[in-house]
């Protein structure tokens, strides 16, 4: 394991910090979903501002030793908890931080969870499958376009 996880609720004032991260993992995600750059050089994600707008979104930051390593955007559908997007940044793949960070957030919103990727993110789909595995049971839904999980949490006993 990594050093010491921790999500932090990414506050109005680390707006700014937020969409950087999010560019690093729209970056990323091109590989998968083939979105290219708007003229002016940004990816852009649409619904930045609605995590501090509506009440049933939720942005937080993923840390490592104190370190920014990623962020996770959870929102409520439906009463079920979606992630929405997930990114742990490349220097802090495989040390266990994405998936520490992952069942913090698991613990912190018990209940129905649904969790997405495209049927192109193979990688996703194997961090996805394992992590939730060996959390909780699982039901997955294959389309042509999306594999979906979708899982009941309870916080871990200490």
């Amino acid at each position: 394991m990594a050093a010491e996880v921790a999500i932090d609720p990414v506050a109005f004032a680390d707006k700014d910090v937020l969409r950087h991260l999010l560019e690093l993992y729209l970056h990323d995600f091109s590989e998968f979903d083939g979105r290219d750059l708007r003229p002016h050089g940004t990816y852009g994600y649409r619904y930045l501002d609605h995590y501090w707008t509506e009440p049933d979104r939720f942005p937080f930051f993923i840390r490592s030793g104190g370190q920014l390593a990623g962020f996770a955007l959870i929102r409520f559908i439906d009463g079920s908890a979606d992630m929405a997007e997930f990114f742990v940044m490349r220097k802090y793949r495989r040390q266990g931080v994405g998936t520490e960070a992952a069942r913090m957030l698991f613990d912190r919103f018990p209940g129905r969870w649904d969790i997405r990727e495209l049927s192109t993110n193979t990688p996703a789909q194997k961090f996805w499958r394992t992590v939730i595995g060996a959390y909780a049971s699982y039901e997955e839904n294959v389309t042509r376009d999306e594999v979906s999980q979708h899982f009941v949490s309870a916080p871990r006993r200490p």
